[in-house]
């Protein structure tokens, strides 16, 4: 127990307030999973295959399948909406089904 009040006391240091610690800058800014999934989805779709893979670098592949997945449900209902049809229509057209 004094241990834990001693390192508390020190924590606080001599003004009593905690101290506050400056945030590191980091060496390379934070990217955002939806930063990530649109360069990644417009690189596929140019065919860019560097810059997919920056993309791909700046998340976790779990956080780059649910952007992608995110952007794709988006474009489809936006496309979905312009074109007066049903979503899944619309989804099967882009990829080449026919019509359910």
């Amino acid at each position: 127990m004094i241990t834990v009040l001693h390192k508390f006391r020190k924590r606080l240091g001599e003004s009593g307030q905690p101290s506050v610690r400056a945030p590191r800058p980091s060496a390379a800014p934070q990217r955002n999973l939806f930063e990530a999934a649109a360069l990644y989805v417009a690189a596929c779709a140019e065919n860019d295959g560097e810059r997919s893979a920056e993309a791909a670098r700046w998340v976790s592949p779990e956080a780059l399948t649910f952007g992608v997945n995110e952007l794709a449900c988006r474009a489809v209902i936006a496309l979905a909406r312009e074109q007066d049809e049903a979503p899944l229509t619309v989804a099967r057209s882009l990829l080449g089904l026919p019509a359910a």
